[in-house]
């Protein structure tokens, strides 16, 4: 790939009224992805993200290491070099924004979608800048946007954070961390070298095993030589400015804390499916109903793509698994054109 040098000659400033082909509501990777796929087929598009591009990987912690090879972090079948055997937040940052540039994707970022509504003819796009008409909307925003609460007393006191970036600023701190899954452990596991007493709340009886293979061990020596403190099968009942209460099998147990951090995981924004009137199966997961061979829902013209085809459940799908939702999409835009 190319360095364009000027970053601004991907990114429209405005768009006149006129319809476009296709709005792509994220630009997180399947997002790209996708305006990947309707730029080959020369459909007219926009892409549309609230934040910076991708902006959950942006969110990640600083010192992330994906789970994936690089390989399967690819999009439109670019190559992704990295200089380790798993990529780093880094690398992949820099991958997408090569991507973007170097393909001269249309993209509007920091431009949050408030609503769409279905007109006589397509949609009508309104964003917190404009309004845009549109013949057809992918969806692919992704599940990060939205954090689960712990609903207890304190959790709205400024040191309680459901986000982490860096561990240097916990050094020397009382760290509670909520959660047992790859982003608890990683927290745990970096605030703890950089000097902060360590403290966990894991719901269940053990870590998950979701966790990094590579990681994993590490995190079971610090628990058994107790030096990070696990309180097994717990939950936080209160959080208060300087300590928090625990629920443990053997009773409530109070600690000393400067920091929460709750790495309870994250929702996709169902209520935005909801109010464009897709229709979500009646379960917990509130699975989007999709036609899984053109990635279209129930109301004509609206498809979803990537992770957040799996409803609640954000485990199901990943970059690798879903990089052909775009393929799929334009396919049969085109069909129907």
């Amino acid at each position: 790939m190319t360095n364009a040098g000027n970053t601004q000659s991907f990114i429209s400033p405005s768009l006149e009224m006129a319809e476009l082909d296709l709005i792509i509501i994220g630009a997180g990777p399947i997002g790209l992805a996708c305006g990947l796929e309707a730029k080959k087929a020369g459909l007219s598009y926009i892409i549309l993200e609230k934040g910076a591009l991708v902006n959950s990987l942006y969110n990640y912690p600083i010192n992330m290491t994906f789970f994936s090879t690089s390989e399967r972090l690819e999009v439109g079948g670019v190559p992704f070099v990295s200089n380790n055997p798993k990529p780093t937040r880094s690398e992949a940052l820099e991958y997408y924004r090569r991507i973007a540039i170097s393909f001269g994707l249309k993209i509007n970022l920091f431009e949050e979608v408030l609503k769409v509504e279905k007109v006589t003819k397509g949609f009508t796009v309104t964003t917190i800048k404009q309004d845009y008409k549109a013949a057809n909307i992918v969806i692919a925003t992704g599940f990060y946007d939205i954090p689960y609460l712990l609903n207890v007393p304190g959790e709205n006191l400024p040191k309680v954070k459901h986000y982490y970036k860096d561990p240097h600023y916990y050094a020397f701190q009382k760290v509670l961390v909520i959660g047992a899954a790859n982003s608890a452990i990683d927290v745990a596991l970096e605030t703890w070298r950089k000097g902060a007493e360590v403290i966990m709340v894991i719901k269940s009886d053990k870590i998950s095993d979701r966790v990094k293979y590579w990681v994993k061990p590490d995190i079971d020596n610090r628990i058994e030589e107790s030096s990070i403190k696990a309180y097994f099968n717990s939950t936080v009942a209160e959080i208060r400015e300087h300590e928090v209460d625990i629920n443990t099998p053997e009773g409530l147990v109070t600690v000393q804390n400067d920091w929460v951090l709750a790495m309870t995981g994250y929702q996709p924004n169902m209520k935005f499916l909801k109010d464009i009137g897709i229709a979500l199966s009646d379960d917990e997961v509130l699975c989007p109903i999709v036609n899984e061979e053109t990635q279209e829902t129930n109301v004509p013209g609206v498809y979803l793509a990537g992770v957040i085809c799996g409803g609640m459940n954000t485990h199901r799908l990943f970059i690798e698994n879903s990089r052909v939702h775009a393929e799929r999409i334009i396919e049969n835009i085109l069909a129907k054109q």
